[in-house]
């Protein structure tokens, strides 16, 4: 081993201790110096947006939020895995054809789980009485 060898170590070892150097020091005393020093009680009340809170915190939100959003995020990981491979299929000379199944595939699973998701009714804001009362219905 040559002594370059040890010496690229240290400087790993000498940006290291820096750093946390730098961390430790922002944390515990510089911090410390700057926040404020007295207690309002404003600071510990909760704050929504300039309005008084109403009610409590423990409020049971509707599930077609959630449903909403997990299908955005579906979609939204489908355009990150599908710009990527547009970018780069002209350079996929041999395989261009298995690409092109492959990700029409792809996008084939994620079409028939939007069909389902709309006709299931999941994609509806407003569901009508009458879609929930034939699903109450055995």
């Amino acid at each position: 081993m040559s002594p370059t060898f040890y010496s690229e170590y240290a400087n790993v070892l000498i940006f290291f201790l820096v750093g946390a150097a730098f961390v430790v020091l922002n944390v515990a005393v510089v911090s410390r110096l700057l926040r404020p020093h007295t207690a309002e009680a404003n600071k510990d009340s909760t704050y929504e947006c300039g309005e008084p809170t109403v009610g409590s915190a423990w409020v049971r939100f509707d599930i077609r939020f959630y449903t909403v959003a997990l299908v955005f995020i579906v979609f939204d990981v489908e355009v990150a895995f599908l710009y990527p491979w547009a970018v780069v299929f002209q350079r996929l000379s041999g395989a261009g054809p298995f690409a092109l199944l492959e990700m029409l595939i792809f996008v084939a699973i994620l079409a028939v789980g939007l069909v389902y998701v709309w006709a299931k009714g999941d994609l509806d804001w407003v569901k009508s009485m009458d879609a929930q009362a034939d699903r109450a219905r055995p």
